[in-house]
């Protein structure tokens, strides 16, 4: 086959082939010279092995894989892709083809395999479904089923909706569209930001992929092929956030070792280490359970054995045989073997917005709010995936799986969300997706992206980063109300403090004081809160698997909820405004001049920890559209935020702009390592470049190559 490749000022690969599985493969292989590190990593965590290079605190991680059985649900997808998809089946082959060719190449480049001792491996045609779902099977956060159960236990069931809100766990985006009405070119424009846990590399890889039936350039998931979540083809251009739906369910169980069974240790299904094991489903009977043990493997420690348990709900995520609680997961790609993987390629060939809509329909998680638009007018707004139709309970709380009416029926139909003078806005608040969701994001970022756009008639491209990186904090509203409330029977330091706080502009920039203040306050209330002895009792969670201890722990669970908390008519007998008053004194005695920036700096994820760099500090906040997350009451360090930001213009693709956290390369000290990250803090963007010839003329650090295999 015959490749082009070529790089731009960035480093950012710009692929073209003369066929489609040409440049799958092409796409393969420049991953895995790029990211041959982060590659390995995730294939390895979606198999449950990557303990054995990366040591005892990866097990937590490897445990949930082998129990949630990721990379059987990734093989059985993909055998059902091969019967069903074989076109698709056969691209990913190329794409899985030009990674094996590539990560030779590219773990000499990266020094962590070097540090950890790792070898390259060899990667199976479905690796990339077990990258995707090893990336997404917390993305629901199905653990926050687990804390409503812990919040009824202790509190009641009145208690769960004050911590209703979005978790520390979440992912979420912003996202809006501009009508063409709206712009200044009379083209529409996408722009938003997907917001994850940042990791160094970074999850999303920016790149451009040609060939004679599409030309599409966007943000790509290392170690899947195609463009998924934001992309532009020149005609129609998409994006997505997180809909905040509930798909996944738990499943309380009851096993019992089978009467009279073998206790021979025998191979089969529900045998195993002490015989064949029972769970009770909702007709009274008891039936088999799938049941085998695996090992995983742990550097520099004693390996661990992990019990693998399946009933007919689905996996055991919580306890097993003999244990005092059993719970089991129950998520669409296990019930139907389909991951939704053939819309990747309907989405590189979409020329219109009714293509789009048409690629989304084979979609199937994580459920996402889609906006599209294309150079003919075309809008698009819908929620794209599949979400069970069930009962109530089973998507507010774990379910008893003994008893009946809690069985799946069948899909629900995905709705369509309006576009309203001209704008939509998601930003993971309650929309379209409402019917299919428990839990959504506060409101804030929603209504202030709107605001902001409704303050002009029209926009354009770049226009859009002040939209990105605005600081208001709405949700502050809450405990500076408290603050304005309080007598005068405070200190002069704490009297001082407040005026200054009711005065203070809400904005959390870098560079300001006040809002450093206003964290800090915000920390000693959310602290003496979760101390309280009504809430305390919170503190001490079940004992599930260490995987699900962020959506349990009590602070965070208070910091996030705290507007709720604190404008609730009642809350358990607690005098808030005693509460505030003593961290208000408490913060006034040793306020310091420090800005928010000092402390609320980045803290991205690597998979080998202690590599230090000095990260910068950076504005924005939880409920801010610049959402640069915090853990009040813990933590001012940000480890999720923007995974990127994109701005689509439809009157001219190169005028599209985009940027990541650190950069196009995944190896540390390389020329495009971190090159993005001074664009990414300041909330500037890179321009898209698609023009072949331009590529070429830009010399610097751009480079073409022409490569011929036999395939």
């Amino acid at each position: 086959m015959t490749v082009e490749i070529r790089r731009d000022a960035w480093g950012i690969p710009h692929l073209r082939a003369t066929g489609v599985r040409e440049l799958a493969h092409a796409q393969g292989r420049v991953t895995a010279v790029d990211r041959a590190w982060q590659l390995e990593v995730e294939r390895h965590r979606s198999q449950g092995t990557s303990a054995a290079f990366l040591g005892a605190e990866a097990v937590a991680w490897d445990r949930l894989a082998r129990r949630a059985r990721l990379d059987d649900t990734a093989r059985r997808c993909f055998a059902a892709l091969e019967k069903n998809d074989p076109e698709t089946a056969d691209w990913i082959r190329a794409y899985v083809d030009g990674v094996n060719e590539g990560l030779a190449e590219g773990a000499r480049r990266a020094p962590e395999f070097t540090t950890t001792g790792l070898a390259p491996g060899r990667w199976e045609p479905w690796s990339p479904l077990g990258v995707w779902l090893g990336t997404h099977i917390l993305f629901a956060g199905f653990p926050a089923k687990l804390w409503r159960e812990h919040v009824v236990r202790r509190l009641g069931a009145d208690a769960v909706a004050l911590f209703a809100t979005d978790g520390p766990g979440t992912s979420g985006s912003n996202g809006w569209l501009v009508s063409g009405a709206r712009t200044v070119t009379g083209h529409a424009v996408i722009a938003g930001d997907p917001h994850r846990f940042i990791e160094d590399p970074g999850v999303y890889q920016q790149i451009h992929l040609a060939c004679p039936e599409f030309d599409v350039v966007g943000l790509a998931v290392p170690g899947v092929p195609g463009i998924a979540h934001f992309g532009h083809t020149g005609t129609v251009a998409w994006a997505i956030t997180n809909a905040m739906a509930d798909y996944q369910d738990l499943y309380r169980e009851r096993l019992r070792r089978a009467p009279g069974g073998p206790a021979d240790g025998s191979a089969g299904t529900g045998a195993g280490p002490g015989g064949t094991v029972e769970a009770l489903g909702p007709d009274g009977a008891w039936r088999a359970v799938a049941r085998h043990a695996e090992t995983v493997e742990v550097a520099g420690g004693e390996p661990v054995e992990v019990e693998v348990i399946e009933t007919e709900r689905g996996p055991v995520v919580v306890g097993g045989t003999d244990a005092e609680e059993t719970i089991s997961l129950r998520c669409p790609p296990r019930v139907t073997e389909d991951l939704g993987f053939s819309a990747l390629l309907p989405l590189l060939r979409a020329r219109r917005v009714a293509d789009v809509d048409r690629a989304f329909e084979r979609w199937a998680e994580p459920v996402n709010v889609v906006q599209a638009a294309d150079t003919e007018g075309g809008l698009l707004h819908r929620v794209a995936g599949r979400v069970p139709v069930r009962g109530e309970d089973n998507r507010t709380r774990v379910v008893p799986a003994w008893e009946a009416g809690h069985e799946w029926h069948g899909w629900h139909e995905m709705p369509y969300g309006p576009v309203e003078d001209g704008l939509a806005v998601m930003a993971n608040q309650r929309g379209p997706a409402t019917p299919l969701g428990v839990e959504f994001a506060p409101p804030h970022r929603a209504r202030r992206i709107r605001q902001l756009l409704d303050g002009a008639r029209t926009w354009s491209a770049r226009d859009m980063p002040a939209v990105h990186m605005d600081t208001r904090l709405a949700s502050a509203a809450a405990l500076l109300d408290r603050l304005s409330g309080l007598g005068e029977d405070l200190g002069p330091d704490a009297v001082a403090l407040r005026d200054r706080l009711l005065g203070w502009d809400r904005h959390m920039d870098a560079g300001s004081a006040d809002a450093a203040a206003y964290a800090a306050l915000r920390d000693a209330v959310v602290r003496r809160l979760a101390a309280h002895p009504a809430l305390a009792v919170l503190a001490d969670p079940p004992a599930y698997p260490e995987v699900f201890l962020p959506w349990l722990a009590l602070t965070p669970r208070v910091g996030f909820a705290l507007e709720n908390l604190l404008r609730a008519q009642e809350l358990y007998g607690i005098d808030r405004d005693a509460v505030v008053r003593a961290a208000l004194e408490e913060v006034a005695a040793r306020e310091t001049s420090r800005t928010w920036g000092d402390t609320h700096r980045l803290a991205p994820w690597r998979a080998v920890p202690g590599t230090s760099y000095d990260e910068p500090g950076l504005s924005g906040d939880h409920d801010c559209v610049l959402c640069t997350s915090a853990v009040p009451g813990v933590t001012d360090l940000s480890a999720r935020g923007p995974a990127a930001r994109y701005v689509w213009d439809l009157a001219d693709r190169d005028d599209s702009l985009w940027v990541v956290p650190f950069g196009a390369d995944g190896v540390p000290g390389s020329d495009h390592h971190r090159d993005q990250l001074p664009l990414w803090v300041a909330g500037e963007l890179a321009p898209v470049c698609t023009d072949w010839d331009r590529l070429a003329a830009d010399g610097g650090t751009t480079r073409q190559n022409t490569e011929d295999h036999d395939d």
